[in-house]
């Protein structure tokens, strides 16, 4: 009765296994797609944050989407250098409010060096105001946008006695790739997913090797 009562999956009809595998696939990418919804959540979550200036709560939803993603299995499919490629994580994101913050501090120091009279071009960051505040008024820029930030930059290069100052500028301005976040996902994690995905996957190796041996078997058939 004991080895009657035992399942053993080589006694289940191939097509039998064609009809469970169905709905395992379906279940599969629900489970996947449930996964991918909770991270892209969390992932805005960060980046409302950024957006509202909170460092304390970048922090902890950086927190919360990391530990998220690497004991999840999350597959994002995102564009890169216009080609849409499947990543296994968040894939690449800024913080770019938080970029805009540090630069504008090493624009602050900036314009303490620069407000000297004794230049011999004058006040240079107020000649590179003179020209980019009009432009921020007519196209809506803040003073904290990047657009505006390039602007300044770029005025104030023009002065060839603010070499020594671009080259301070250079070194102040944060490196944009200390604001860039992209958290891996394992291919596989001990989640109801994963274990749904090993049973899938167990089934369909199944499906292939008895697929090898029929085919084995009708070609020896030919030669009899």
């Amino acid at each position: 009765m004991k080895k009657r009562g035992r399942f053993k999956l080589h006694r289940i009809k191939t097509w039998k296994l064609f009809l469970l595998l169905v709905p395992l696939l379906f279940l599969d990418a629900t489970l996947l797609r449930m996964d991918h919804i909770r991270m892209t959540e969390l992932r805005d979550a960060v980046l409302e944050a950024d957006k509202n200036e909170d460092d304390n709560e970048i922090v902890q939803r950086l927190e919360e989407l990391r530990n998220f993603t690497r004991s999840n299995i999350v597959i994002n499919v995102m564009e890169d250098n216009g080609e849409q490629k499947i990543f296994f994580g968040t894939g690449p994101f800024y913080l770019e409010h938080q970029y805009i913050r540090a630069a504008n501090k090493a624009l602050e120091e900036a314009e303490k060096t620069i407000a000297d009279d004794s230049n011999p071009n004058g006040n240079i960051y107020q000649l590179a105001s003179e020209v980019c505040q009009p432009q921020a008024i007519a196209n809506g820029w803040s003073w904290s946008d990047a657009n505006y930030i390039n602007c300044m930059v770029g005025e104030i290069q023009k002065y060839p006695a603010a070499d020594e100052l671009n080259d301070k500028i250079a070194a102040s301005l944060p490196s944009t790739e200390l604001y860039r976040k992209d958290f891996a996902s394992p291919i596989w994690a001990p989640t109801l997913t994963g274990f749904m995905i090993f049973i899938t996957l167990i089934i369909i190796v199944v499906i292939f090797i008895r697929g090898i041996i029929w085919i084995i078997l009708r070609l020896s058939l030919l030669f009899v």
